[in-house]
């Protein structure tokens, strides 16, 4: 099931955060740097600041995203700032990438928009440091809220996350419901997916595999996958009793493909983004057609039309 890292290939992670639920159907990507035209899949709330300006922290006369190094405890964290008015657009990878996967969107948000748009590195990934240990989505969302703060924008955020990140967002809206505007998630891992049952057969499924992981070279991608493997089981049981906060408007977009092959699978993707939405009356659902898992690579127009309808929605 797992591929070897090949030379200007990305190891597409059968284990990562949402790829690991993936992996019951055989899918060995999640987010694939594979164009999507090669055929294979790759991998509204009221803002009280209408008219603000970008905080200080970011020069607004720059026209290109410019790297802030940040810091949170002992490592450090890489973020690419496009300066622009708010809401800040700030676009999160899914599990296995980096802000790279970004990196044709986030200038066509900026320049279609005129938000800021930044994009940031996790820890482990890109040019952020790597730390030790089993993947906590905690730690994520503390990595993330120092940024941001270390950046000054501590308010009318639209948070743009893809698959994994889907659970950063989740755990970031119910920590500081007040910091968001809004939130668009791309085919976002949620919640309501990971009952007891399907979390119980994604760890039966994956016990060879994290094995055959265990067995292949350490490089950052593989201590990356073993990471967010370690604890999966209990960390998902944990994240089916966490909700979105009523208080924040949120886009679901669910791709119709889905991350899986399985009829079974893919619709009870498919019903978790939908109870997801009937949560709260200021969440749409949009399927983006004739897309995979990687929706920013197949129809990154959905998102922008999602993102664009989010930002008339809150002023």
């Amino acid at each position: 099931m797992f591929e070897t890292v090949r030379k200007n290939h990305r190891l597409r992670p059968a284990i990562v955060g949402l790829c690991l639920a993936a992996a019951l159907t055989g899918i060995t990507a999640c987010a694939d740097s594979t164009p999507s035209d090669s055929g294979k899949p790759k991998s509204p709330g009221q803002s009280s600041h209408q008219n603000s300006k970008a905080p200080a922290a970011v020069k607004p006369s720059a026209s290109a995203a410019s790297l802030r190094m940040v810091a949170n405890g002992d490592h450090s964290l890489a973020f690419h700032v496009t300066p622009g008015r708010l809401p800040a657009l700030v676009l999160d990878a899914g599990g296995g990438e980096d802000s790279s996967y970004w990196k044709k969107m986030a200038p066509d948000l900026a320049k279609r928009t005129g938000s800021m748009v930044v994009t940031y590195d996790r820890a482990g990934m890109g040019k952020s440091d790597e730390v030790p240990g089993a993947w906590k989505v905690e730690n994520a969302v503390s990595d993330l809220k120092a940024g941001l703060t270390q950046l000054g924008i501590t308010h009318d955020v639209i948070l743009v996350s893809h698959s994994q990140a889907g659970e950063v967002a989740t755990y970031f809206a119910k920590e500081n419901p007040n910091w968001l505007a809004g939130a668009v998630l791309v085919d976002g891992s949620l919640p309501e997916f990971y009952t007891d049952e399907e979390t119980a057969r994604i760890e039966a499924a994956n016990k060879a595999q994290v094995a055959a992981l265990k067995d292949q070279p350490s490089t950052q991608q593989t201590r990356q996958l073993l990471a967010t493997a370690e604890g999966y089981g209990p960390t998902h049981r944990a994240y089916h009793q966490i909700s979105w906060p009523r208080s924040v408007p949120a886009t679901a977009i669910v791709s119709e493909k889905t991350p899986f092959e399985t009829p079974e699978d893919a619709q009870l993707w498919r019903n978790a983004q939908q109870e997801f939405v009937k949560g709260a009356p200021n969440r749409d659902l949009v399927t983006a057609a004739k897309s995979s898992h990687d929706i920013a690579g197949d129809r990154p127009d959905v998102i922008v039309t999602a993102v664009g309808k989010m930002l008339k929605a809150v002023g």
